[in-house]
């Protein structure tokens, strides 16, 4: 058994920890939307057309924000064939995906469908094909209350009161060859400038979302940023990273390396956005909105990207998640907890089927993939502060990252509930771990009130719709508390969630 050692203290914090952190993604590609969360005819389905099967496991993932309608579709999408009637709606070409867009589905059947779980809506708005004037005018259609020709068709179409739709991304991923109307750095940058002062001329309440880096390793990463920021840094209050996560060398020890990686791109990231903040001599921080990240490393071909004739919700990137994806995404969810001071939103993509947590059937079932548990327990369990880690444990050198620590954490105290959370990562293979956490400061009076872990012996291991449950979380019986001290034995790569409540 290895040891390792994790100190707290309720006077260090990093940062409140903002619930919008546990987001998540729809996008109008594959079976994200279609048979995935809309699916009329189907048994579950309500009067609206969605399915209620994935809305109850939605509810239960715990999504607290929804980045719509893309994505790479965002860059060829025009809102308003989205809307109005049904029997009146066209049926486009999906440059992004090489598929047809029915738009049965679009903005209003989405707000309805967030209503009904309670998720907050992020939009964006298409910086490929069109431009600043478009996105005033979807702004004005979704927030503004009435008495424009744009706000009353939104009235018109059912919805007399305004959506009020807070948070904006102005574009996707515009740095990428793949995208539709690619930009350049300053190209980008003016037109997120001028679209984002339009767009608050409607609306000042607002966020705004500027496109980072597509990815860390992007031959343009940091220079992009730098640039961009500059143009449009007075109009923005968020600047967005994406990152899929891949296991290169087919080793779990190696895999693992993302997590710090991820850690690292986050870091790096903020120092360009402050050392912009400085040339300009301002006293505002960018805020960070990670608002595309997962594991993708299996459907990747090119026939998992396009499926001949422009179908309609062809199975596109259906990424079958086995354990050792839910290690790695719940050790993600660490690292963004413990960069909660700037990273303030982040969106697990996606949601249903496209590299989704859940999976469904056409007419069938719904089921969770593994990684479904890390990311429902850290939206369950993530309210209060983060508390800053000391950690002191044994690691390992790898490819990926020279040193990696067989302990990652994150310790999260909710104040108003009395309850201290640990989320623990056990990264050794082969040996039961001996966690020792010091909850300083934090009172001597508490009990334990969860011990979950996640295990099994088989990294390889997946849940299907015929065998939903072959990975699942259990309870955790070797846990204490001691004094100031919790004292657990984790099992050898396996993800923990622990929860303390004070009883005075």
């Amino acid at each position: 058994m290895i040891a390792s050692r994790l100190i707290v203290d309720s006077d260090f914090a990093i940062s409140d920890l903002d619930r919008r952190v546990f987001g998540s993604f729809v996008e109008h590609m594959g079976r994200c939307v279609y048979t995935g969360i809309y699916e009329p005819g189907h048994p579950t389905a309500d009067e609206n057309g969605f399915r209620r099967d994935v809305m109850e496991l939605t509810r239960e993932l715990g999504p607290t924000i929804i980045r719509y309608p893309g994505g790479n579709f965002m860059s060829g999408y025009n809102w308003e064939d989205g809307v109005g009637p049904k029997e009146d709606r066209p049926v486009r070409l999906d440059l992004a995906w090489f598929s047809k867009e029915t738009n049965q589905f679009g903005t209003n059947e989405f707000m309805d469908w967030c209503k009904k779980v309670d998720i907050e809506p992020m939009f964006g708005v298409n910086l490929g094909t069109r431009g600043p004037d478009e996105a005033r005018h979807f702004l004005e259609y979704c927030n503004h209350p009435g008495g424009t020709a744009l706000s009353d068709q939104r009235r018109a179409h059912g919805y007399e009161q305004p959506h009020d739709i807070k948070f904006w991304c102005l574009g996707n991923e515009m740095d990428g060859p793949w995208q539709i109307c690619r930009k350049t750095a300053d190209e980008y940058g003016r037109i997120a400038q001028e679209t984002g002062k339009l767009m608050r001329m409607v609306d000042p309440t607002i966020q705004l979302s500027a496109c980072g880096s597509s990815m860390w390793d992007m031959p343009t990463y940091g220079t992009w940023e730098d640039t961009v920021l500059d143009h449009c840094f007075e109009q923005v209050d968020f600047l967005s990273l994406h990152s899929y996560f891949m296991n290169p060398h087919d080793s779990t020890e190696e895999y693992f390396g993302n997590i710090e990686l991820t850690d690292n791109f986050i870091k790096q990231t903020v120092a360009i956005a402050d050392a912009v903040a400085a040339r300009k001599r301002s006293a505002k921080r960018i805020m960070l909105s990670f608002d595309e990240w997962n594991v993708w490393y299996k459907a990747r071909s090119i026939e998992d990207l396009r499926k001949p004739g422009w179908p309609v919700a062809p199975r596109l990137i259906e990424e079958v998640y086995n354990y050792e994806d839910a290690l790695v995404v719940g050790g993600a969810l660490i690292t963004l907890m413990n960069n909660s001071d700037r990273v303030k939103v982040a969106c697990l993509a996606q949601l249903v089927n496209v590299i989704g947590p859940i999976m469904t059937e056409p007419g069938g079932p719904a089921w969770r993939q593994t990684i479904f548990y890390p990311f429902s327990q850290a939206s369950r369990f993530g309210h209060g502060r983060v508390l800053r880690p000391v950690i002191d444990s044994p690691s390992y050198q790898a490819k990926t990252f020279d040193e990696i620590p067989y302990l990652c954490a994150s310790v999260v105290d909710d104040e108003a509930s009395g309850r201290t959370t640990i989320f623990a990562l056990n990264r050794h293979l082969e040996e039961d771990m001996e966690l020792k956490v010091e909850l300083r400061g934090l009172g001597t009076d508490r009990v334990v009130e969860e011990a979950i872990e996640l295990f099994n012996s088989n990294m390889k291991a997946i849940n299907t719709k015929d065998t939903p449950n072959a990975v699942a979380p259990t309870y955790n019986a070797d846990v204490r508390i001691e004094g100031e001290t919790l004292i657990a034995k984790l099992k050898p790569g396996s993800w923990n969630v622990l929860v303390t409540r004070a009883t005075k």
